[in-house]
């Protein structure tokens, strides 16, 4: 049965305040650690005015997840979309997806979920569907008009989609993750993961360097 989400309050000003206040909370304590108190000294305001936006802890961190996943993919399913090479747009799309994976605030979202996910199973798939899924699909449906096109041929474009992401992070997001690299990857290191990803993608499904140019 899906959740039903705590009617908000009628202050888009004042549910951001609460929202940059747990943002705080939870990225310094994680999810368990943090508590209502905490949230509420944080964001300047009272109990009661957060339980007006929030039904409680979880609603409030998921509302941020959501938040947070809205902003870090504007525009990005549109790189998909854009006229230009097949093999141009897949890394253009590669580079943005693993700066957003790598990135500080992504690793330490990641991190809080793992942390929770034992207890909270739920959690952990709702956050994996707003934000892996939503990258993934995205991926999906390009592929399925290359190969309605005839640019490209791939016989399972769900499972290829997940192969794309992997390859675009081969080496560096796991190091992020377990705390290996201290800090996010370097352009150049970026770029000759995505463009190694994006050669082994395309060679896979049958795309030959010279239509993949064009």
């Amino acid at each position: 049965m899906e959740k039903k989400r705590h009617k908000a309050g009628q202050d888009p000003a004042k549910r951001d305040q609460i929202l940059d206040g747990a943002m705080r909370v939870f990225m310094e304590r994680g999810f368990d650690a943090a508590s209502m108190n905490d949230i509420c000294r944080a964001a300047g305001v009272s109990k009661g005015t957060v339980y007006v936006y929030f039904a409680g802890k979880e609603d409030l961190f998921e509302a941020l997840i959501e938040q947070e996943r809205d902003r870090l993919f504007l525009g990005i399913e549109a790189i998909l979309e854009a006229e230009g090479p097949t093999a141009e747009k897949l890394a253009r799309y590669g580079r943005r997806i693993a700066e957003i994976i790598c990135s500080d605030q992504v690793i330490r979202a990641q991190r809080i979920i793992i942390a929770t996910t034992e207890r909270m199973p739920e959690l952990g798939a709702r956050f994996y569907d707003s934000g892996a899924e939503r990258a993934h699909g995205a991926v999906r449906r390009f592929l399925e008009r290359e190969v309605t096109a005839g640019r490209m041929r791939v016989p399972d474009v769900a499972l290829a989609a997940h192969q794309f992401a992997e390859l675009c992070t081969a080496g560096l997001w796991r190091k992020r993750l377990f705390g290996k690299a201290r800090t996010v990857p370097r352009p150049a290191e970026i770029d000759a993961c995505v463009d190694g990803a994006v050669a082994m993608f395309l060679n896979s499904y049958g795309f030959s360097a010279a239509k993949a140019a064009s």
